[in-house]
């Protein structure tokens, strides 16, 4: 699913609301995601997930075509954990 397809959901399933405004709430929850994991807040939906940042150490790499040893710094990356119910449905449990 792509956001315009969940904008479009939403936007079927409460019909008193304006898709211009779906898509403002839809667009802001992500931007609220996306600004609490670039401050290194952990951001948590119960039944489904939680978001968090977890740090890469700077390691040695390897060019894969030339085969060239290449440094690679460290870097922050986003992981998603699941939550329980979330995994529960989709080992058809729920």
């Amino acid at each position: 699913m792509i956001r315009s397809e969940l904008i479009q959901i939403i936007a079927d399933e409460n019909p008193h609301l304006y898709q211009r405004d779906v898509e403002r709430i839809v667009n802001t929850v992500f931007s609220e995601i996306t600004e609490a994991l670039a401050k290194g807040d952990r951001v948590e939906l119960r039944g489904f997930g939680a978001f968090s940042v977890k740090l890469r150490d700077a390691r040695m790499g390897r060019n894969p075509r030339t085969g060239e040893a290449v440094k690679v710094e460290s870097k922050a990356v986003p992981f998603f954990k699941t939550g329980k119910l979330l995994r529960d449905r989709l080992n058809g449990r729920a």
